[in-house]
Formats: C-alpha cells, sequence, structure tokens
C-alpha cells in the first residue's frame, strides 16, 4: 500500500530553537487519495514579525486564542502514526516537529519523501523547482500560497505527478529514507520558571492545561515571554 502523510508549516522564523510554529497542514494520502486531513493554527504566545505577516497573511489576531503548541503537537504525532512524511524541502518542517517534540519528551523519528530532491533529480533542466514554481509549472490549482494545509496539498498533487511522469523510469528518488535532524538535549524546567508560571497564569485568569513537568526550560522561557507580551507583567 502506497499511503504516507504530507506535511507543512507555517513558521516564525527559520530556526526551530528560536523560532515558534504559526500554522499545521497535514493530509494523509492512501492510494493517491487525500484520506484524512490535520489543520490548525498555533497561538505561538509571541509577536509575529510583519515580514511573516507579509508573506503568509498570518495575523496576532488569527492565532490568539488558538491551541499552543503543547497541545496541537501530539495531535500532530498522532495524526502522523507509522505513515513516512512527505514536504517540500521536508527537513525545514521536520526539524520543527522534532524540537518541538523532544521539548515535550515525545519520540518523533520518521522516514521521508521530498518533491524539493525528487524534482531535481528528475527536472534538473528547470530554472526553480520551489514549490509555486513547480505548481504553475504542473498546472495545479491553489487558493492560497504560504498557508500550510494548501501548500501540504500542492506537495501532494506535485508528487503524484512526479510519481506519475518519473516513477518507473527513476524509482530510487521515490525511495523513504530516514529523516536526521539532531536535537541538542534541553533541560527541564527550572523551580523559579514554574512558580512564575504558575503566578502569571492565575494573576491573569489564562486556562492553561499542559503539564508543567513536560516543559523544557526553553519552552516554558517562550510562554512565560509570550505571556509578558500579550497581558503584561504582575502589578504588585
Amino acid at each position: 500500500m502506497r499511503a504516507y502523510v504530507t506535511l507543512d508549516l507555517e513558521t516564525t522564523g527559520l530556526q526551530p530553537d528560536k523560532d515558534a510554529i504559526l500554522e499545521i497542514g497535514a493530509i494523509k494520502v492512501v492510494e493517491g487519495s487525500v484520506a484524512d486531513t490535520y489543520a490548525t493554527f498555533v497561538d505561538p504566545r509571541r509577536e509575529i514579525p510583519p515580514r511573516i505577516t507579509e508573506i503568509t497573511g498570518i495575523s496576532g489576531d488569527m492565532v490568539a486564542g488558538q491551541p499552543g503548541i503543547e497541545s496541537a503537537l501530539p495531535r500532530l504525532l498522532e495524526f502522523c502514526g507509522d505513515y513516512p512524511l512527505l514536504g517540500h524541502n521536508l527537513l525545514f518542517d521536520y526539524s520543527f516537529v522534532k524540537y518541538g517534540a523532544a521539548g515535550q519528551g515525545l519520540a518523533f523519528e520518521k522516514k521521508g519523501m521530498d518533491t524539493l530532491a525528487i524534482s531535481r533529480k528528475v527536472l534538473p533542466e528547470l530554472k526553480s523547482r520551489s514549490l509555486q514554481y513547480l505548481r504553475r509549472y504542473y498546472r495545479i490549482p491553489q487558493e492560497k500560497a504560504h498557508r500550510a494545509l494548501d501548500d501540504a496539498r500542492t506537495t501532494y498533487l506535485l508528487y503524484e505527478k512526479l510519481f506519475e511522469e518519473f516513477g518507473q523510469s527513476h524509482p530510487e528518488a521515490f525511495c523513504c529514507s530516514p529523516l536526521v535532524c539532531r536535537i541538542k538535549k534541553q533541560s527541564s524546567i527550572t523551580n523559579a520558571q514554574k512558580g512564575y508560571l504558575r503566578d502569571l497564569i492565575k494573576y491573569h485568569k489564562i486556562e492553561f492545561d499542559t503539564e508543567m513537568d513536560s516543559l523544557s526550560k526553553s519552552d516554558a522561557s517562550k510562554i512565560i515571554d509570550g505571556i509578558l507580551s500579550t497581558y503584561g507583567r504582575i502589578k504588585r
């Protein structure tokens, strides 16, 4: 059975150890057809850089009050299950998920296929192999560029067209390979962070359903910074 999960993310930047996921789009494909989808905004609990809003159209108002990474990410991992991943420049998206999973003490070891790598191999004559260039090349319709679920759907359709055209002549290009992304071991949340985070949550009356002991020191710092930027400090 030919099955995989196409993954695409929108993020606040390019560095998984410093930036945050804004939107998740994932499509489960079985024998060339969509079997299921998972899509959600993610509240980064921080300001979105204007350049990112310009590119994606995602504003702070759109993500405010949406699920945090502590709940959105486990749902994504459950959705992916044992399926291999598909993406365009897949290691970028995988690195963000892998980093987030490590911060919550979750394992995420995957094999995957990359339409960017495939297109470089089978379409060397093209002047570009960006997702949008390839979409236009294959006349794949798309409503919104740089939105997670739309880009995931375009990637899935692109893969199917590439497989149909080159699957027999270049079968090696479509093999799953282990995805390698090394994540530094993260320190656990400190007692001082726990105390301050509890005080902020209580003071601002914030709903917070994550087990604090599951957070890393880095994640706790990001959440605290996000609360401070959104709600402000505790006034004594």
